[in-house]
Parts: structure tokens; sequence; C-alpha cells
């Protein structure tokens, strides 16, 4: 099998590979050996042949861009679609706003920064706490009479996971909130005799 570059020409290439690319030099090696060599076959010849020309096609660490500190200038229809300073969107909530989101529970914004979580807050919890203080970790809020538009205090029960787990699995939730109450109290009653026979 011939061998693409002779002697000569292996010899330029190691030469003149650092610091250069395989366009680059695929281009220099056609104009001085008059040869109709690729791209490509720069590269594998490289790779074959375990030379390097140090370029990494990255940018190394502390460079600075060309364009650094300059703007982009508004041509042709750009500036029909930028948003210009200030500009809200016109799907933009104002804090305070009420929505119902895809879980069916009532959310309220209150940050306009943020991710979801801390601009939203699910609007029981925010009656809850303001009355009662943050929520303890692992408890979560129970609608008594299973209606989650019910936002009267009365119908916000604070329970643990493990309670509104046991009153899910056992269809303890009743439209009667003073029977679901009384349904939380025997699940209390049984995860303590539970703990106590472990």
């Amino acid at each position: 099998m011939a061998k693409l570059f002779n002697e000569e020409q292996g010899r330029f290439i190691r030469d003149n590979l650092v610091g250069v690319g395989n366009a680059d030099l695929a281009n220099m090696i056609n104009k001085l050996y008059c040869l109709e060599i690729t791209r490509n076959q720069i590269k594998s010849y490289k790779k074959n042949h375990k030379l390097s020309s140090g370029l990494t096609g990255r940018f190394e660490q502390g460079h600075v861009p060309a364009n650094k500190g300059k703007h982009q200038a508004i041509t042709g229809n750009m500036g029909k679609t930028m948003f210009k300073h200030g500009h809200r969107p016109h799907n933009y909530d104002p804090i305070g706003t009420e929505k119902i989101k895809t879980d069916g529970y009532v959310w309220i914004k209150i940050s306009n920064t943020g991710q979801f979580h801390k601009r939203w807050k699910q609007k029981h919890r925010l009656i809850w706490e303001k009355e009662n203080g943050p929520i303890p970790k692992d408890h979560r809020i129970l609608f008594a009479d299973g209606n989650n538009r019910n936002f009267d205090l009365n119908n916000l029960v604070l329970v643990t996971q493990s309670e509104m787990a046991r009153l899910n699995q056992g269809g303890y939730i009743y439209p009667d909130a003073d029977m679901t109450k009384t349904m939380l109290n025997v699940v209390k009653i049984r995860n303590k005799i539970l703990k106590i026979n472990k």
C-alpha cells in the first residue's frame, strides 16, 4: 500500500503542525507540493503517527473573548423581538396572584425571584403558617373535610407523613371534618401502640 506522504512531506508536517489546524495544514501542503490532501487525511495521518498540533479546540482558562465589553448592534428585525429594559412578559404574575396548579391546589405567588418553590407557595400552607409558624419537617397540612378549597383555619390540620399515609390508606378522610379528626385521633393511637410494641 502506497504511503500518503513521502519522507520530505512527512518532515514538513512534523515541522509545521504546532499551532496549525488540520485544514490550514492541508492547504499548506497542497500549495507547496501540488497535492489534493483533505483535512480528514491530515487528521488521520496525525493520529496514526501520534502527532499533535497542541490545539485543543477549547478556550483555555483566562481567555478573554474578542467581543468582551462590546454590545450587540441591533440590525434588521432584531429590535422587534428583543426585550426592552424593564419589560415584563405578557404572562407575568404579580406577587399575591392565586392560581390553581396541575396538582389541584391553590398556589399564591410570594416572590419574583428564585426557582418555582421560592416564588410560589400553597395557599393552605401560608394560612396555617401565618397562625402557627413554620410547618415542621415531615409534616403535612390536611384538609379535614377533604375540600382543598376550604381554607378555614379549623379545616387545616397539621399531621405527620405517616398519619397522612394511614388516613389515605384507610379512606378515613371524610366530607365531615369532625369525622376525619376523630379518625385522625384513632390513627395517632394506633401509631403509638405500634411504637410501644416494637
